[in-house]
């Protein structure tokens, strides 16, 4: 049986710790609900956790005095390869009290952490190996695939808010929090190997067992039967595949647990997410009603403004009809008013008339001029009489003519009233027409609430289907099986429910309801068209 690599079984064993301690420090902070600081204990073992799968392979560079092995060199590199880490860098330098580059280094941590951008700078930091390879050997953690995998872990920590005091922490030298820690990891893994070593030991007995019921039935029927070799070599290719089958089973359960594990913290997110987003539907509903209450007042505002509109319009025609029959009745005193001035001139002209020929009647005709006189007075009245009329009407048409133009002012605020009033009704559209488009937006963040409970039940649903399935290894498996195409962080590598090998996303993106599972699941191309061939070829 061949050792394993030392170095391999270290990063095996920094990247479980690594999870280990990632997972229940989001767990944690997501239960605890508040802001983290830095006496908190799992924040405080991830910091060790971190710092040790960095020191790992780290290369020792030789100084003047003595060996210098520290990671803030390869986390200064930063620096020239994100140019938003300048920042964290700059304030790392200028922190009083950091003596040696290993505090320098813890206070970078815990500022990346702060930033939610720890990932992003130790993924460009793993992209650039030629660079890296100046820090550290060949076999180190962050040159490794593992290095990759704990990258790809660090994404979660972004839903963690965390307020860490850099300032006054003694971050030069090893706290005894951090040693407590390390010690309590060690003990974990302590007993996790020992639970292994017994899991190791019962199946060693059941093996010894087995073996030693075939060697009896191999002793018993040795002499008896010719065909005794064949059955020989039968049992012990059995005891092979029931051990291969064994192996396969248990890393089938590891793979379980961890997809559990992911499933559950998902779920968790998306119920986070849940009720952010039904405190932002209270938000948008509450809205609404102001709206709703903004436009029953407007529109109360614009009934009103109408019947007065209405009134005023009313008002203004009276006044219309009334100078009208104002102005016709001056025209009829004007008319009547010529007309006693033309007998006037007439009467005096006849007057004339009558005093020449009346010289030879003066006694016969006073009476007559009497007569005429007293017309001629009757006539001066009724004139002076129509012209005070006429005065008067005057007058009464210079008021009539005030209010006209009172009202024609009134008439421009009503116009500019309805002018406002229609700029109202454009607002009231506009916000019917966004008050829909939140209806709309509602709705189809209902339809993805439910689109993601449903995927979620699809997930438990494939989850049970897998548990008979014996999947191919991940890291059997480096090459698409139908493209042959390298896998790599951007091409991910995806299990076929229906023959247990492994695609690439674009030989796998079926989806096929199978025997074990009722709701489709993903399948490769190659068991898609065969799953379609036979669902053909049973039909009549």
């Amino acid at each position: 049986m061949a050792t394993k690599d030392p170095t391999a079984v270290e990063r095996a064993n920094l990247l479980n710790m690594a999870k280990l301690s990632i997972k229940g420090l989001i767990e944690s902070a997501l239960s605890f609900g508040r802001t983290l600081d830095s006496d908190y204990p799992p924040l405080q073992q991830f910091f060790v956790v971190m710092e040790h799968c960095l020191k790992h392979g780290l290369k020792v560079r030789k100084s003047f005095l003595s060996y210098n092995k520290t990671i803030w060199g390869p986390l200064e590199l930063v620096e020239k390869l994100y140019p938003e880490a300048e920042e964290i860098g700059a304030s790392v330098r200028d922190l009083p009290g950091l003596k040696t580059p290993l505090g320098r280094a813890r206070a970078w941590l815990r500022l990346a952490l702060m930033q939610k951008k720890m990932a992003d700078y130790l993924r460009c930091l793993i992209i650039q190996r030629d660079l890296l390879s100046e820090f550290y050997e060949y076999h180190a953690l962050m040159m490794e695939e593992e290095g990759a995998v704990i990258v790809g872990l660090l994404v979660g920590l972004n839903v963690i808010d965390a307020n860490l005091c850099v300032k006054g922490e003694d971050l030069d030298s090893q706290l005894a929090i951090a040693k407590n820690n390390i010690i309590k990891l060690q003990e974990e893994n302590h007993q996790l190997r020992s639970e292994n070593k017994l899991i190791l030991m019962k199946t060693q007995q059941h093996l010894e067992v087995t073996k030693v019921d075939v060697e009896t039935e191999l002793q018993t029927y040795k002499h008896s039967r010719q065909g005794l070799d064949e059955m020989y070599n039968e049992a012990r290719r059995q005891l092979r595949d029931e051990s291969q089958l064994r192996q396969d089973v248990e890393n089938e359960l590891a793979v379980q647990v961890s997809m559990k594990h992911e499933i559950e913290l998902a779920m968790k997110l998306l119920e986070k997410d849940i009720h952010e987003k039904q405190d932002t539907l209270i938000g948008l509903r509450q809205q609404l009603e102001e709206v709703k209450a903004i436009n029953i007042e407007m529109y109360q505002k614009l009934q009103g403004s109408e019947d007065g509109l209405k009134e005023k319009n009313e008002i203004i025609a009276r006044l219309e009809e009334k100078t009208n029959k104002i102005t016709a009745a001056m025209r009829q005193l004007e008319q009547r008013l010529q007309q006693a001035e033309k007998a006037q001139m007439e009467a005096e002209d006849e007057d004339e008339k009558y005093l020449q020929e009346c010289l030879s009647k003066s006694d016969s005709l006073q009476k007559q001029i009497s007569q005429k006189e007293k017309q001629l007075v009757q006539l001066e009245t009724d004139l002076k009489i129509e012209k005070e009329w006429r005065q008067t009407l005057q007058e009464d048409l210079q008021k009539e003519k005030d209010a006209l133009s009172h009202l024609r002012n009134e008439t421009q605020q009503i116009i500019s009233l309805k002018k406002e009033f229609l700029n109202l009704q454009d607002e009231n559209q506009q916000l019917k027409k966004i008050y829909h488009e939140q209806e709309q937006a509602l709705q189809e963040l209902g339809n993805k609430l439910s689109e993601s409970k449903l995927k979620i039940e699809d997930i438990k649903e494939a989850n049970k289907a897998l548990q008979g399935l014996v999947w191919l290894k991940d890291k059997e498996a480096t090459h698409c099986k139908l493209c042959e195409k390298e896998f790599s962080l951007s091409k991910r590598k995806h299990h076929c429910r229906n023959c247990g090998e492994i695609f690439c996303n674009a030989c796998s993106d079926n989806e096929l309801p199978l025997p074990s599972s009722p709701k489709p699941v993903r399948v490769c191309d190659s068991c898609h068209a065969l799953l379609i061939q036979r669902c053909s070829s049973n039909l009549p």
